[in-house]
């Protein structure tokens, strides 16, 4: 019996998906397609995930990814999007979002952020918990994590106004001990700032480490600044401390996709090994003339930084934009998945990943798109990636663009496949 021998040519310039890319949502309702998404793991169970995208969507996998159920989130107030999901090690899921009241004087007007729990894997969600909805004012850029003890920190930019005009922003915290119900809101910001778009403080990212000690970074005026707790989130610095600057500031213009934000990704090292409580940051900017993403980490608290680095490992002279970094709680392990152009000329983008088994002292880089997308839209909210990492198992997802119409997909990935990449 004769076996007929396939020989695959690999030429320059040519090159087979590295890893597969399955569809998590495409469907439209009233018009409105899935964006910004967001995914965590369970750590009892890492084939078990839970996903979401705006407006209001939830999507489970069984199967680490390959296939999902989508279903609609129910919430007593109304769900108005930006979703954020997490995963404790009790295997629960949070999903956090912006809600109204369903005021009728204010149709689609987010006043104040409700996290919502589920103990069976996202299929059904409790009723939630909020806050964030104090009178006469509206949140802005929140920010959600989770420490080792299971409380809940969520901190956001409050924009207050006045009846003369007049408005002022604040960044607040509020806790949830064991994720029960949240403290009153504690003012993070020494003093009043500015509700100038241009320079209030925006994207405000929250770290805990396992001692309970809390960091949160943001951007303001060019600038990223750090503050911290060590009593749970009610004394904070009297001064904040300036970070590094973020030349062309945190609004970064990318052809075909509008202004996309670069605003600080904070993350903590919460494994048990060497670099335990160490501290990374990503942002992007422009100051060298098209967006890139930088890298700093600290492991003295924030008194100190290291010098930037880029995390993409090309020529530098392409865009790379809209990051999001999670740290393997189990390896200590740094990933970031993030939209690349190094491949294109024109507006044609890649998704990438990036990741550091040295604790941000290296990385290498890996396309995880099976093909490009073309975007050709400007100011659609919610074009952002999301990644979740435990014990090995990566799962990013983005929003694809393809000319105005947005899909959600992710890549799974496992480390081992990093550690000999298919060429």
């Amino acid at each position: 019996m004769r076996r007929l021998v396939l020989v695959l040519l690999f030429l320059p310039g040519l090159s087979r998906a590295q890893f597969i890319n399955y569809l998590i949502d495409s469907a439209s309702v009233k018009g409105i397609y899935p964006h910004n998404p967001s995914v965590a793991i369970n750590p009892k169970n890492p084939d078990i995930l839970v996903a979401g995208a705006s407006p209001y969507w939830v999507y489970r996998s069984a199967d680490r990814g390959k296939t999902w159920v989508r279903s609609r989130l129910l919430c007593p107030y109304q769900v108005t999007g930006n979703p954020l999901l997490l995963a404790d090690f009790k295997g629960q899921f949070y999903y956090s979002h912006f809600s109204e009241a369903n005021n009728p004087d204010k149709p689609g007007f987010s006043d104040r952020i409700v996290i919502q729990t589920s103990v069976n894997e996202g299929k059904n969600w409790d009723a939630g918990i909020a806050t964030a909805q104090r009178e006469g004012t509206y949140p802005t850029g929140k920010g959600v994590t989770l420490g080792r003890d299971g409380s809940l920190y969520v901190v956001w930019t409050e924009v207050e106004e006045a009846g003369d005009g007049s408005c002022k922003s604040n960044i607040l915290l509020s806790k949830a001990p064991g994720g029960k119900k949240f403290n009153k809101p504690v003012r993070i910001t020494a003093t009043d700032r500015t509700c100038d778009k241009t320079s209030m403080p925006e994207g405000v990212q929250p770290a805990v480490a396992n001692d309970g000690k809390i960091f949160v970074a943001w951007a303001q005026d060019g600038k990223i600044y750090l503050d911290r707790s060590w009593d749970g989130g009610n004394m904070w610095l009297t001064n904040d401390i300036l970070i590094t600057n973020q030349p062309g500031g945190n609004k970064i213009p990318i052809p075909g996709m509008g202004v996309v934000d670069g605003s600080p990704k904070l993350v903590i090292d919460q494994s048990k090994g060497r670099f335990s409580g160490a501290i990374y940051l990503i942002w992007t900017d422009t100051g060298d003339g098209h967006a890139d993403i930088w890298f700093m980490r600290s492991f003295n608290l924030g008194d100190n930084w290291t010098s930037p680095i880029r995390i993409h490992t090309d020529d530098g002279l392409a865009h790379q934009f809209a990051p999001s970094m999670a740290v393997d709680p189990e390896t200590g392990y740094i990933y970031i998945v993030f939209y690349d152009r190094r491949n294109h000329s024109d507006n044609s983008t890649d998704v990438y990943l990036a990741w550091s088994s040295d604790n941000g002292s290296s990385f290498k880089n890996i396309k995880l798109s099976e093909s490009p997308f073309k975007p050709d839209f400007n100011g659609m909210p919610g074009i952002y990636t999301h990644i979740a990492a435990y014990n090995g198992v990566i799962i990013p997802v983005w929003t694809r663009v393809d000319g105005t119409r947005t899909t959600i997909w992710t890549a799974p990935v496992k480390q081992w496949e990093l550690e000999k990449p298919v060429k």
